[in-house]
């Protein structure tokens, strides 16, 4: 690539990409693998995962609907500043609640900016054995209450701009999706 091309390919048009999906669904997994192939092909990207975005700018929210929702639209704000600077912003973030998911969405339209939604829609039964946090286990031996999907509201996505059932393909095969999602609209 000579300097110019490197040059061009780095003033982006920043979007965001927000996953949702129940817990162990495989968002985080797949965003930092298309994090990783878009920065190869010279793109500016941030990851905001849900778990750093709690211990850092949500710190002192809980798990009620309203707290939910107020760390959504946090999220959805900084998402939202990232992209309209021209950096694809990928958030694996679980948003069980579809009103605070379209606030998000309607927030990047005001603006101009683009948004892109999709369901990592793993079933309930692979992410609870796949349990990456140990939390389907904790809710089990009732040690934990509130848990996305079992014992708390997930509202599923009427119509996302993808669905991935990671349960069927690799991680690779899931980011290529999202990519190719990217790249149809041209956003990569």
């Amino acid at each position: 690539m000579t300097t110019t091309e490197t040059q061009e390919k780095n003033v982006t048009t920043g979007a965001t990409v927000w996953l949702t999906g129940l817990p162990s669904a495989g968002k985080t997994t797949i965003a930092h693998e298309l994090a990783a192939r878009l920065r190869g092909e010279g793109n500016r990207v941030e990851v905001l995962d849900g778990d750093e975005i709690r211990e850092f700018l949500s710190a002192g929210l809980g798990f009620s609907r309203e707290d939910r929702h107020t760390n959504v639209q946090r999220i959805g704000f900084v998402a939202e500043l990232l992209a309209s600077h021209g950096v694809l912003t990928l958030v694996p973030v679980i948003a069980p609640y579809a009103d605070s998911r379209d606030a998000v969405r309607k927030r990047h339209e005001a603006n101009g900016t683009a948004y892109l939604q999709v369901h990592v829609a793993t079933p309930l039964d692979v992410c609870s054995v796949r349990d990456v946090k140990g939390l389907y286990a904790k809710q089990a031996a009732g040690e934990l209450t509130g848990l996305t999907g079992v014992d708390d509201p997930y509202e599923e996505p009427v119509s996302p701009d993808l669905r991935i059932d990671s349960q069927h393909q690799t991680v690779q095969e899931s980011a290529a999706a999202v990519h190719a999602l990217l790249s149809e609209r041209g956003l990569a």
